[in-house]
């Protein structure tokens, strides 16, 4: 099949085939097997078979069209694991039988100063993601990681190490690196007390990881049957964030707070918690705005901040700094005839910590 795109560099004749996925056409369709485009390797693309993938909240947000700009048909999934198959004749990364993985990022750029940076996700012309995003070589829409394989080029494309298991290693590439950069930037690490608000997919993985850093962690969750699993996660403390004894003990005494919470929720609270300088950074996405008290900020010169994943070199050295310290997420695998009951499950909060697809059953 051939297809003809207004590329970068003109129209320019880009062959394809199909293989098998797992998507929808509708916020009304449960998902369901069909058929998608995938590029022939061009001279600096890598082919990779797909052996797992994690469902990110994100998915839930885009199938159901929450955001608004779904692109029907869509095809999920931006926490990918596979096996490299083939490699373009310039690629210089990957060799055919390579472990590699792929994100939230499959093109930007290249030439902006964020680009330049290494932070692709804050690219100039937009970054464009593993779906849902217009591909700027076939000009559709890109169809992410629910199907067998995948053709990224090689500047998107990570290395997976070979020592982590690799499906529960699945969910690193997007709530891994989702924690582990604002961890970094705000310098997490030994005499820094840092609070981590809420326990799913991406506060269990803050655990590990914020321990791993060497700072002191204590969670905060409103769930009481999750204050003992957060110490088993590596906690140092956990609170009961709804007993207000407990909160009034952390009162003026962290250095940074992770705020991984995706419903309303009061900051301010929270806010209330950290030291002089401190921060609270959102990584969740609540549906409606939050409100901020200005002595909240004002006193103690402290601030409210966000961050939103990471760049290709940084989701590198984060899968690096996970396998050193053998860091997973806490799985459970499925097989993608169970992908609907995942998502319905997904939405009441029924999982500990990430589903992840294992996609072998699709290619028979």
């Amino acid at each position: 099949m051939e297809v003809q795109t207004a590329a970068l560099a003109g129209k320019v004749t880009i062959n394809t085939r199909n293989v098998k996925a797992i998507g929808t056409e509708s916020e009304k369709k449960p998902l369901g097997k069909m058929s998608i485009p995938r590029r022939e390797v061009l001279p600096n693309d890598v082919e990779m078979e797909i052996l797992f993938c994690g469902i990110c909240h994100s998915d839930l947000h885009q199938i159901k069209n929450d955001f608004g700009g779904t692109m029907f048909p869509i095809v999920p999934g931006h926490e990918i694991v596979g096996r490299v198959t083939r490699v373009g004749n310039m690629v210089t990364k990957f060799k055919v039988g390579d472990l590699a993985a792929v994100g939230c990022i499959v093109d930007s750029c290249g030439k902006c100063e964020y680009c330049k940076d290494d932070i692709q996700q804050f690219c100039d012309e937009g970054v464009t993601y593993s779906f849902n995003s217009l591909d700027k070589h076939l000009g559709v829409a890109t169809y992410g990681g629910f199907s067998e394989s995948i053709v990224t080029n090689e500047d998107y494309v990570l290395h997976m190490p070979e020592k982590l298991d690799l499906a529960g290693a699945a969910p690193l590439l997007c709530a891994g690196i989702t924690v582990y950069s604002p961890l970094k930037h705000w310098k997490a690490g030994p005499g820094k007390k840092v609070g981590i608000l809420g326990i799913g997919g991406l506060g269990h993985l803050a655990i590990k990881i914020a321990k791993a850093m060497g700072a002191h962690v204590v969670v905060f969750t409103t769930s009481a049957s999750k204050v003992e699993d957060a110490k088993r996660l590596g906690a140092d403390e956990a609170v009961l964030s709804t007993d207000a004894d407990q909160m009034q003990k952390y009162a003026r005494s962290l250095h940074f707070i992770l705020d991984t919470v995706s419903a309303k929720h009061d900051v301010n609270t929270y806010l209330n918690l950290l030291r002089h300088d401190g921060s609270v950074v959102l990584v969740g996405l609540p549906p409606q705005p939050l409100e901020i008290g200005a002595f909240s900020v004002v006193v103690g010169r402290r601030s409210f901040s966000g961050s939103n994943i990471g760049g290709i070199a940084e989701t590198q050295e984060m899968l690096d700094f996970c396998a050193k310290h053998n860091i997973t997420a806490e799985i459970e695998l499925i097989n993608p005839d169970q992908v609907n009951e995942a998502f319905v499950r997904l939405e009441k909060g029924d999982v500990k910590y990430r589903f992840v697809i294992d996609m072998s059953p699709l290619k028979k």
